[in-house]
C-alpha cells in the first residue's frame, strides 16, 4: 500500500516538475518541390540535371541527445515531382565517411533504431494528425507505415514505392520515387498545394536523431503539428488506380504420426487479391482463395505467467489498415500484463492450435479522411476436418472532432456451420487534453448464442509524457461471460489496475555524461481482482531503482517485484501443477543489452527469486552476429530452472533454443531461416527464400517442419512450397 501511495504522490507532482514541452513553430520551415526536367533514374546518385535545379534544405536540429542543438553532421534534402511521381533526394554527410555507417541487416520493415536511417513523414490531408512514413537505410532497405495521432500505427503496411542508395567517402545518398497513386491526399487545387512534411535522420555511430522541423524528444516523429511544409506541388487528381496481385502455388505435405502410416499429399493452388483505390480516401480490396505461405513463422515462447500469449499478426492482407479495425490495449509499460483487442485478425484463417484454415474469399472497404474514417470487412472461412465453415463480418467507424478528440464504434459478427453466432459491439475514444496528456478508452459488449450470455469488456487509460516524466494509469474490466470470438483477451473475469511512473534524468545531473544518456528509475503496479466477486487474485508492485540508457543504445537495469498470487484454481505453467491457494513472494530482475548496431551485440534478462511455493530462475539470452549487412545471425536460449514448485518437489528445467539467420544478396533477394528446439528434443524450422523481382512481386521457396507431442505420441508435419505472386498496377 505504501508503494501505491508513493505512486499517487509522484503522479500528483508531475505537472509541477516536468520540463516544458515547446510548442509548434509559428513560422513553419518549407521545402520547395519543383517540376523535374528530363528523366530521373532511380540509382541513388542524384546526378541528373533535374536535381541540380532543385534547392536543397538542411538545418536539421537534434532531437537526441542534445535537444535543440544543430546536427553534428549536416543532411541535405531536395524535392522534385512529375505527373506520376514525387521524388525526394537526400545526402547524409558523415565526417567519418564509410567507416561510420551502421546497417545490421537488409530486411524490409527493419528496426530503424539499430540502423543509419533516413525517414520521410507526409501528411497529404493537412490535418496535422495522420501521416504516411517512408524509411530507408544506406543499403536501400525499405520500411513504411501509417500513423494516426502518433498513437496508432499500421506498422506493416507495404506501399508501392522505390528507393535506391549509394555510399561514398563522405556519407550516403538516397533517392526516393513515390507514385502519386501510393500517396493519400486531399483533392488537389489547380494551383500550388501545401502538404505537411518532416524528415528524420538517425546517425547510428553517435546515436544522434535529428529532424528538419524540430519536435520535443518525448514525442514521436509523427507528431505532424510540428512538421514543416512541402510547397509548390501540383499533384494530379485521382484517376484509375487498380492493383491486381494473382499468385500460383505448388506444395507438398508430409505427415508422420507415431504408430500410423505416413501420409503425403500434393496440391496446386491459385488465387490473389485486387485492390481498387476508388479515390485518395477510399480503397476496396477483394481476396480469393487467400494464401499466407510467405508469412514469417511464429517464434515459440515459454510462458510462466497467468496471462495468455498474444502472437502478432504477420499476414499482409490483415496487416493493412489494422489500426483502423482494432482499437486495442497492448501489454508493456502502460498496459501491464493485460491485453485486450476487440478484433484480432489471427482468429481468421487459423485454428486455436495454429493450423491454417482456408479463406475462400474476402472483401474489405476502407474510407479514410481528415474528419472521419470507416471500414468494413467480410470473409468466408472454409471448413477443415471437424472445424465448420464460418461467415465473418467486421465494421468500424471513427470521427474526429477538432484536432484533439476522436470517437469510434466497432462491431464484429461470426456465424458458424453449427448455427452458432457471436456478436461484439463497442464504442471507443481518444482525447489529447494538451501536448503532454491523453486519454483513450473502449467499452464493448458481447453476446453468444451458444451460451445465451452477455459480457462486458472495457478499458480506460490516462497517459502523460514529457521530457522529464512518463506516467500512466490504466483500468480494465473483462467480465466472466465476455466472449469475443474475433477478439483477444489475455485474461477473463478480471478487473485490472495498472498505474506507473518513470523518470527521465539527463544532462549535467548524471555522471559520465558522454557515456550515459539517461537514468530512468520508476515504480509501477499491476493489480488484478476477480470481476465476478471483487476478490484480489494477483498483485505486482515493481520498483526499478536502477535503469540507465547508454549513449550508444545499450542499457543496464535492476528491478524488484513484490508479488501476491491468490489462485482460485490449480495453475499449470510448463507442465507443473501448482495447487490453488494464496502465495506471497518477491522476485528480482537484472537486465543488460549492448549497442544493437554493432557487428555483435547481446541482450540478457535474468529473473530470480521465489515463485509460488518454490523458486524459479529464468535466463533469457540472445546474441547477434552481423559480420556484414548481407549476413545476420541470431541465437537465443530461454532457460527455466524450477525448484520445489508445485508438483515438482525436486528440480525441473524447461529450455527453448532458437536460432535465426538471414542471408541477403540485396534488400530484394534474401534467404531467411528459423530453427527452434525444446529440451525434450522437439524441433521446428522454417526456411524461406524470397526474391522481389519487381516492386511487391515475389518468388518464394518455403520449407516448414514442426514436431508436436499429443498424449505421448509424436507427430511430424513437413511442407515444401513454391509460390509466385505478381503485382500489376493500372
Amino acid at each position: 500500500m505504501k508503494n501505491i501511495l508513493l505512486l499517487l504522490t509522484l503522479l500528483s507532482t508531475i505537472t509541477l516538475s516536468a520540463q516544458e514541452i515547446f510548442k509548434p513553430p509559428v513560422d513553419f520551415p518549407g521545402i520547395k518541390a519543383v517540376p523535374a526536367t528530363g528523366n530521373i533514374s532511380i540509382d541513388g546518385r542524384l546526378d541528373e540535371p533535374g536535381w541540380t535545379a532543385a534547392e536543397a534544405i538542411s538545418n536539421f536540429v537534434q532531437v537526441e541527445p542534445r535537444q535543440g542543438e544543430p546536427s553534428a553532421n549536416p543532411t541535405f534534402v531536395k524535392a522534385l515531382f512529375t505527373k506520376s511521381h514525387l521524388y525526394i533526394g537526400v545526402f547524409c554527410f558523415d565526417s567519418l565517411g564509410k567507416a561510420a555507417i551502421r546497417v545490421p541487416d537488409m530486411m524490409r520493415d527493419f528496426n530503424w533504431r539499430a540502423h543509419d536511417t533516413f525517414a520521410i513523414a507526409i501528411d497529404g490531408f493537412n490535418d496535422k494528425r495522420n501521416s504516411m512514413t517512408f524509411v530507408t537505410n544506406p543499403y536501400g532497405a525499405q520500411k513504411d507505415y501509417l500513423s494516426f495521432d502518433d498513437v496508432f500505427f499500421d506498422s506493416d503496411w507495404n506501399g508501392l514505392w522505390r528507393v535506391r542508395t549509394s555510399i561514398t567517402d563522405h556519407g550516403w545518398y538516397a533517392e526516393f520515387e513515390i507514385p502519386w497513386k501510393t500517396l493519400r491526399y486531399a483533392q488537389p487545387h489547380e494551383s500550388e498545394n501545401l502538404w505537411n512534411i518532416n524528415f528524420l535522420r538517425l546517425r547510428r555511430a553517435s546515436n544522434e536523431i535529428s529532424a528538419w522541423s524540430a519536435y520535443p524528444r518525448s514525442f514521436g516523429f509523427n507528431r505532424m503539428e510540428y512538421a514543416g511544409q512541402l510547397q509548390g506541388l501540383t499533384p494530379p487528381p485521382p484517376g484509375t488506380n487498380v492493383q491486381v496481385n494473382p499468385y500460383l502455388l505448388f506444395s507438398t505435405n508430409r505427415v508422420e504420426k507415431e504408430g500410423a502410416e505416413t501420409v503425403t499429399t500434393n496440391d496446386v493452388k491459385a488465387g490473389g487479391e485486387i485492390k481498387w483505390s476508388v479515390n485518395t480516401h477510399t480503397t476496396v480490396d477483394l481476396t480469393i482463395n487467400t494464401d499466407f505461405a510467405q508469412a514469417d513463422a511464429d517464434v515459440q515462447v515459454n510462458n510462466v505467467s497467468r496471462f495468455s500469449v498474444l502472437f502478432p499478426e504477420k499476414r499482409q492482407f490483415f496487416l493493412e489498415n489494422a489500426s483502423l479495425f482494432s482499437p486495442s490495449l497492448l501489454s508493456g509499460k502502460t498496459g501491464g500484463n493485460m491485453q485486450f483487442l476487440p478484433f484480432f485478425s489471427r482468429r481468421i484463417g487459423l485454428s486455436a492450435q495454429g493450423r491454417a484454415l482456408p479463406v475462400d474469399a474476402g472483401l474489405r472497404a476502407v474510407n479514410r479522411g481528415a474528419e472521419q474514417s470507416a471500414g468494413v470487412m467480410a470473409l468466408r472461412q472454409g471448413s477443415l476436418d471437424t472445424l465448420p465453415s464460418a461467415d465473418i463480418f467486421v465494421g468500424r467507424y471513427t470521427r474526429n472532432f477538432g484536432n484533439k478528440f476522436r470517437l469510434g464504434t466497432i462491431a464484429t459478427y461470426t456465424s458458424t456451420g453449427n448455427d452458432r453466432t457471436n456478436l461484439l459491439a463497442g464504442v471507443d475514444g481518444f482525447v489529447r487534453m494538451d501536448a503532454a496528456q491523453s486519454v483513450n478508452f473502449l467499452v464493448s459488449g458481447s453476446h453468444s448464442t451458444a451460451t445465451n450470455e452477455n459480457g462486458l469488456g472495457a478499458y480506460g487509460q490516462y497517459f502523460y509524457t514529457s521530457n522529464l516524466f512518463t506516467a500512466w494509469w490504466t483500468e480494465t474490466i473483462i467480465t466472466e461471460n465476455f466472449q469475443p470470438d474475433l477478439g483477444f483477451v489475455s485474461r477473463s473475469n478480471v478487473i485490472g489496475t495498472t498505474p506507473g511512473i518513470t523518470a527521465n534524468i539527463r544532462g549535467k545531473r548524471l555522471p559520465f555524461n558522454g557515456i550515459i544518456r539517461s537514468y530512468q528509475p520508476g515504480v509501477s503496479a499491476n493489480i488484478f481482482h476477480q470481476a465476478s466477486t471483487g476478490k484480489l487474485t494477483e498483485q505486482h508492485i515493481k520498483l526499478t531503482p536502477f535503469w540507465i540508457e547508454m549513449q550508444d543504445g545499450g542499457y543496464y537495469g535492476f528491478s524488484t517485484s513484490m508479488i501476491t498470487q491468490d489462485l482460485l484454481n490449480d495453475f499449470t505453467p510448463l507442465g507443473i501443477i501448482i495447487p490453488k491457494g494464496r502465495y506471497d513472494y518477491s522476485r528480482y530482475t537484472l537486465a543488460a543489452g549492448s549497442d544493437p548496431s554493432r557487428k555483435w551485440s547481446y541482450a540478457l534478462q535474468y529473473d530470480f527469486g521465489k515463485y509460488y511455493d518454490g523458486s524459479l530462475r529464468t535466463t533469457d539470452f540472445t546474441v547477434s552476429l552481423i559480420p556484414m549487412p548481407h549476413i545476420a545471425l541470431k541465437g537465443g536460449v530461454n532457460w527455466n530452472q524450477f525448484s520445489g514448485v508445485g508438483s515438482e518437489e525436486g528440480k525441473k528445467e524447461v529450455t527453448l533454443y532458437t536460432f535465426q539467420g538471414r542471408l541477403a544478396l540485396n534488400p530484394r533477394v534474401q534467404l531467411i531461416g528459423l530453427y527452434q528446439r525444446t529440451q525434450s528434443g522437439q524441433e521446428s524450422y522454417n526456411a524461406r527464400f524470397a526474391w522481389e523481382f519487381r516492386p511487391l512481386s515475389y518468388i518464394y521457396l518455403v520449407v516448414n517442419s514442426r514436431e508436436t507431442l499429443t498424449n505421448e505420441l509424436a507427430t511430424r508435419e513437413q511442407q515444401g512450397i513454391v509460390k509466385v505472386s505478381f503485382l500489376k498496377q493500372f
